[in-house]
């Protein structure tokens, strides 16, 4: 009887164990260089994380406003310490935090947004943005009357810099003789600097403006103006209605929950993950109602063809803001020619520094 209950207690406590592993929440952490009230960049991938909550045995949370730097660090570092099973890292200045932290959870799988280097459990994901930003140029390009496009930039590094430039292409697509002028401010987030970088560009005769930036700021300062608006990340037509024409926008739920389901299954390694248009993780933004029904379906013709895979965007000829030819007559730039980019094609006002 003895040897009985003995067997039983036995079975009851690998039952329980068994029970407790399988009810167990695996646990995703987000990190955000900005708020997520932005309406922008943390905006759109704290939606992402908002489809990761949804899923089943999946438990999220996020930490936002995490300086780039030591900061983000110490952030990383809690969450590991805490046995989180994933963490994503979403700004580009988090890359050698999360490389350094990695080393010291090597069971945990951590994801670096916008970066470029790798780990035996570090990966690096974006998405093609440029894709969007060229549709977007076309729009641009197709609604001023000026001539001039204003492009409010944070940092001249190869992610913005790739951006411009497709967006430029774009414009010159549909107004060979447009340029695009580029103002730095050298922040992600600062609504009143973003926005003032905007009435300088208005102020040199910009009649559309365009942004890499997180905030609705260049898109406010269009529509003050009485101008038209190119917005980012996410679609921003509630804060410039009568000015916001479009926008490249993210959908990063699309991805995270591709990569949790991948863990969960124990088959993620880590990679370095460039999704575009075509398996939804970039898109434009709708039109706003002043873009011409024949400006949109051409519009729409062009993204037809980059999700085939017809329209590669960066082919030859290219040339520089010098003249010079930097890609050849039906060359296609390599994906590590486009992370890479330093240079400015032809087109655009501004300097890379």
């Amino acid at each position: 009887m003895r040897v009985m209950k003995a067997l039983l207690v036995l079975m009851l406590a690998v039952w329980a164990s068994t029970a407790g592993a399988a009810e167990k929440e695996m646990k995703v952490g987000f990190i955000y260089v900005s708020p997520v009230g932005d309406a922008g960049y943390s905006y759109s991938h704290d939606v992402g994380r908002q489809a990761v909550e949804k899923m089943e045995g999946v438990a999220t949370s996020y930490v936002e406003a995490v300086p780039e730097g030591p900061d983000s660090e110490r952030v990383m570092q809690n969450m590991a310490r805490k046995d989180f099973d994933i963490i994503f890292a979403t700004s580009f200045g988090y890359m050698d935090s999360m490389v350094k932290v990695a080393k010291q959870f090597p069971k945990i799988a951590f994801l670096h947004c916008s970066g470029f280097k790798m780990a035996e459990n570090m990966g690096n994901y974006f998405g093609r943005m440029y894709q969007p930003r060229y549709l977007s140029g076309m729009v641009a390009g197709a609604m001023t009357k000026s001539g001039t496009i204003g492009y409010v930039a944070a940092f001249p590094i190869p992610e913005v810099i790739r951006g411009i430039n497709a967006f430029t292409l774009g414009v010159r697509s549909v107004n060979p003789k447009a340029t695009v002028r580029v103002v730095w401010t050298k922040t992600w987030y600062d609504p009143a600097t973003e926005k003032e970088a905007g009435k300088s560009l208005l102020d040199v005769g910009a009649d559309v403006i365009a942004q890499h930036q997180d905030s609705p700021g260049p898109q406010e300062a269009a529509q003050e103006k009485g101008v038209y608006s190119i917005g980012y990340n996410s679609d921003m037509a509630a804060f410039a209605p009568k000015a916001h024409l479009t926008a490249p926008v993210w959908n990063w739920g699309v991805y995270y929950v591709k990569v949790v389901e991948a863990v969960k299954k124990g088959t993620w390694k880590p990679e370095a993950a460039w999704p575009g248009m075509a398996e939804g993780v970039v898109d434009l933004a709708p039109f706003g109602p002043m873009v011409p029904k024949e400006l949109q379906d051409k519009v729409n013709a062009e993204k037809a063809k980059i999700i085939a895979g017809q329209q590669k965007i960066f082919v030859g000829p290219i040339k520089d803001q010098s003249g010079a030819v930097k890609v050849a007559d039906g060359v296609v730039m390599t994906d590590p020619e486009l992370l890479g980019i330093t240079w400015f094609v032809e087109g655009v006002v501004g300097t890379t520094k």
